[in-house]
């Protein structure tokens, strides 16, 4: 036979209420406490100068993920992981194909013009040297350090070629090869990069 609820029963759904905010409570707290925010910033951190080792091309897309793991794994030690193991899977695999997405666009552009070890060495040098001297040469942020990467890279390819031997003409050729190649490689990879940076901070800061 039905009975209204008694003192006990009511008690026992609020006492189950009171559970349940409790352990929403504690996992809110373990997940936004003071040293989940800290992990965060310094990620954060780490990967804003990874971005921007992307655009000077340096492997900064893997110091993004490598930061990433190693924050939740620190993060682990103590309570939830900052980021969980499938996010760290993308990250990774984002990783990998700036990687492919560039060497394919350095091989495509150096087939084209024909150039030798000396140019893509030469590119690939005063690429980089090019990237560091545009970012302070042209003060706006990612443009001057992509224009000064390909500039260095059509100088190396175009100094290599000249010092292996080549025609004026032809080495010109093949520098433009390696600006075209270093533009697109560049554009590719800082738009992965950009993608691993949102995906990490979104990752760790909202969860």
């Amino acid at each position: 036979m039905w009975h209204p609820p008694g003192k006990d029963d009511v008690s026992g759904r609020d006492s189950g209420a009171d559970i349940g905010l409790g352990v929403a409570a504690a996992r809110l707290a373990g997940m936004m406490g003071p040293m989940a925010w800290l992990y965060a910033a310094i990620l954060l951190l780490v990967d804003t100068l990874g971005f921007f080792l992307v655009v000077l091309g340096l492997p900064g897309t893997w110091l993004m993920v490598i930061a990433a793991a190693g924050m939740s794994w620190i993060s682990r030690q103590s309570g939830p992981p900052l980021i969980s193991n499938v996010v760290l899977w993308v990250l990774a695999g984002l990783a990998l194909l700036g990687e492919v997405a560039e060497l394919a666009a350095g091989a495509a552009g150096s087939r084209r013009a024909g150039g030798s070890w000396r140019g893509s060495v030469g590119a690939l040098f005063l690429g980089m040297v090019g990237g560091i001297v545009g970012t302070f040469a042209i003060p706006v942020p990612v443009v001057g350090s992509v224009l000064g990467a390909c500039a260095g890279a059509f100088a190396g390819a175009l100094a290599g070629e000249l010092w292996g031997g080549r025609s004026v003409e032809d080495a010109v050729t093949i520098g433009r090869g390696a600006f075209t190649s270093r533009l697109v490689g560049t554009v590719l990879k800082v738009a992965i990069g950009a993608v691993i940076w949102a995906v990490a901070t979104a990752a760790s800061f909202v969860g």
